[in-house]
């Protein structure tokens, strides 16, 4: 628990032991994810981390599964990354065995926890906060946050993940969406109280994003694209809620009234689908329209190489692929889910549309693709708005402002930067 000690603050950490947090630096931080393979929330650490003030924090990372092709370069840049050590076990799954395997997930983050004594422990994506809260708990971490960064319709598919979570949150110091949809649905929903919750917007690195034709012509020249070529880019990895089928069929409407050599670069990994999406293409007959690229680490690249962004998700919490196609000066499709409309403001960046409507994203596809005034005005809107509103210097800030704030005792709802609109 927290505990005041004159003007200064303290952490009460096992037993009667306190941790003054004012002398002790810099202090540990625990995250705890499943891996740090390529994806929305694992970038988005990836980046967060090295930027945080190494006087005042100390991040360790612990991954549940496998450490992931991110962790090399946060080992590089002086961090620890530390992986679950899976045992080879022979036997089919069963439910006494996972439960046990789960239980020693729990009972091996306890042990790292107890090893470094954090200040904060802060969980991001469900398996995470399911298997690191209670290992907190146990280790008496004084400070646990937990990061919802997608809506809870994962929950359908995890048995007794509600029920789990729902009892989790009342012992977290604060749970923190990525937009005012997730926030909603936390208090709403899941009865979290308002002002345990905080907002803090995913943000972008825009030296990565910067125009430059050499970068484009390469791009295309690579790809074996016209220069002169109308080229559509999604950046989201291979998952049927990403809704890559609709946009397939909305490209196939489109077509004919496309520019010839038009061009859409679908950017991310496999996790399954991508051959019924290959099959997809060639039956709508623009398979030679279609270039499947697979996990890239060239996005800033291929982004600059396009000519407008897409993302036809069915569900979003706050969309690091719109905001990385903002940054990088591109008008962006994007369907009506999550934070998507809070990002991309419609008429305005990019074209807001209907979830699982091929239709309507074919027409938002003509529109943009026969007004190229109407693309760089709303790029250059777009690139504005990211800017402004998504910077990785201000998200980081926020992060450390609800830090230090949790750790002098104040509540989410007393950080300013944090703080959830009424």
């Amino acid at each position: 628990m927290l505990c005041r000690m004159g003007s200064r603050q303290g952490v009460r950490g096992r037993g009667e032991d306190v941790i003054d947090f004012q002398t002790m630096s810099p202090l540990p931080i625990i995250y705890v994810i499943g891996s740090l393979d390529v994806g929305g929330a694992e970038r988005h650490l990836a980046q967060i981390i090295p930027r945080l003030d190494r006087g005042r924090w100390k991040p360790v990372v612990c991954c549940l599964t496998e450490r992931g092709k991110l962790a090399d370069g946060l080992e590089a840049a002086g961090f620890e990354v530390i992986a679950r050590p899976v045992a080879r076990r022979s036997g089919g799954a069963s439910r006494i065995r996972s439960f046990v395997r789960l239980a020693e997930t729990v009972l091996w983050l306890c042990r790292v926890m107890r090893r470094f004594r954090p200040a904060i422990a802060h969980f991001f994506l469900p398996g995470a906060y399911i298997l690191g809260a209670p290992a907190s708990i146990l280790a008496r971490v004084p400070v646990r946050i937990m990061s919802r960064r997608s809506l809870n319709f994962y929950q359908r598919n995890i048995r007794f993940s509600p029920a789990i979570e729902g009892w989790l949150h009342p012992h977290m110091t604060a749970i923190l969406g990525n937009s005012n949809s997730v926030v909603r649905q936390l208090h709403d929903d899941e009865n979290v109280q308002a002002d345990r919750l905080g907002l803090i917007y995913n943000g972008i690195d825009f030296a990565k994003y910067q125009k430059s034709s050499m970068v484009r012509q390469g791009v295309r020249a690579s790809l074996e694209i016209d220069q002169d070529a109308l080229v559509f880019i999604m950046v989201a990895n291979l998952i049927p809620y990403k809704g890559h089928q609709d946009l397939l069929v909305a490209f196939s409407m489109a077509c004919p009234h496309l520019p010839a050599g038009w061009r859409l670069l679908v950017v991310g990994r496999d996790d399954g689908i991508g051959g019924a999406l290959r099959e997809q293409a060639t039956n709508l007959k623009i398979a030679d329209n279609v270039l499947f690229l697979d996990s890239r680490s060239d996005v800033p690249d291929l982004l600059c190489g396009a000519d407008i962004g897409v993302l036809s998700s069915h569900e979003e919490g706050f969309s690091n692929a719109v905001l990385e196609s903002m940054a990088a000066g591109l008008p962006v499709i994007a369907t009506d889910v999550g934070g998507n409309p809070e990002a991309n403001i419609n008429g305005e960046t990019g074209v807001i549309v209907p979830p699982r409507d091929p239709k309507a994203m074919s027409e938002a596809i003509l529109r943009l693709s026969v007004d190229g005034a109407l693309r760089v005005r709303m790029g250059m809107n777009a690139a504005d708005r990211a800017e402004k509103t998504f910077s990785l210097d201000a998200c980081v800030s926020r992060y450390e402002d609800l830090y230090r704030g949790l750790l002098e005792g104040k509540i989410p709802n007393d950080i300013p930067s944090i703080r959830i609109s009424k």
